[in-house]
């Protein structure tokens, strides 16, 4: 397939990247630094800046991963703005350029993160469950709703509800391990909510699912098939890293220190891929444990 991508050059997409050249796909990334495509995406990737560069090519798909990191600064005005612009208002952009194309890609995957659900408490949270109302569910209800409107185009939707992602380097993982590392790792606030945790692989496997499965559309949630509380979690962490694992981080710290943004790593959701599962999908890491050893 001759595929265009966003959000190329981050975690997600420079896996994904990898996995299509290797089976044989034409990647073509719009990124902000197209010059640096080709080194972090592979030297057959095409970086461009301007979508309009791209006018008149037919694409068979497009894979929409772009979005500035959510857990990186303080959610101050300007930097929600950010987040905004980087999904919401890009998505807008993106949907817009596929309607002006004479030649319309068959499929569009598009990010989101299972902060669309909002706090889920102890509840399972599928693709059926409804939302709490509080920023992450308002920033991924409206980055959905730009995707959507790809179907008016008569494009199949596939929207991905991503959790977090385990990743050798680069992921939400390190800020963790060095902690551990010091002996200073332990769970956070109470310890009972859950992390809806995912291998990359998975991840990346999911999406090319999605590309090569014509029935697929709709929401699905990206995450491993067994969550975690953040006390089990930080346990099978120490007990990868060799390190111990019981000294807690209390909640009233982390909400002086990061104001609204604690709310990701205080809350959580007990998010279950339902959906991929049913239609027949299969988890490489479906164990928190094995998905662990195979990245640290």
């Amino acid at each position: 397939m001759n595929i265009l991508l966003t959000g190329g050059t981050g975690l997600i997409g420079r896996a994904l990247c990898r996995r299509l050249l290797t089976e044989g796909h034409q990647l073509t990334v719009w990124s902000r630094r197209p010059a640096e495509v080709p080194s972090l995406c592979g030297a057959q990737v095409k970086g461009v800046a301007e979508l309009e560069q791209l006018d008149g090519q037919a694409f068979d798909a497009v894979v929409n991963l772009a979005g500035a990191p959510i857990a990186d600064k303080p959610w101050t005005a300007k930097r929600k703005a950010e987040l905004w612009e980087s999904r919401v208002s890009l998505t807008e952009q993106l949907v817009q350029w596929i309607g002006r194309q004479s030649e319309k890609p068959a499929v569009l995957v598009s990010g989101s993160a299972v902060g669309w659900y909002g706090d889920g408490g102890s509840a399972e949270i599928t693709e059926q469950s409804p939302p709490r109302s509080e920023y992450t569910h308002t920033l991924c209800d409206a980055w959905e709703a730009a995707a959507k409107r790809a179907n008016s185009y008569g494009v199949r939707l596939c929207i991905m509800r991503t959790g977090l992602v385990l990743a050798t380097k680069d992921g939400f993982l390190d800020r963790l391990k060095l902690p551990f590392k010091l002996g200073l790792g332990g769970p956070i606030g109470g310890g009972e909510h859950y992390m809806p945790w995912v291998h990359l692989d998975d991840v990346v496997s999911l999406i090319v699912w999605m590309l090569q499965t014509p029935d697929c559309r709709g929401p699905y949630n990206a995450t491993a098939p067994h969550p975690a509380t953040n006390r089990e979690f930080v346990r099978a962490l120490g007990k990868a890293l060799h390190r111990p694992a019981f000294i807690p981080l209390p909640g009233f710290v982390l909400k002086l220190a990061l104001g609204e943004m604690s709310r990701l790593l205080l809350t959580g959701q007990r998010a279950l891929p339902a959906k991929a599962e049913a239609e027949g999908f299969s988890f490489k890491y479906p164990h928190l444990d094995k998905a662990l050893a195979a990245v640290t």
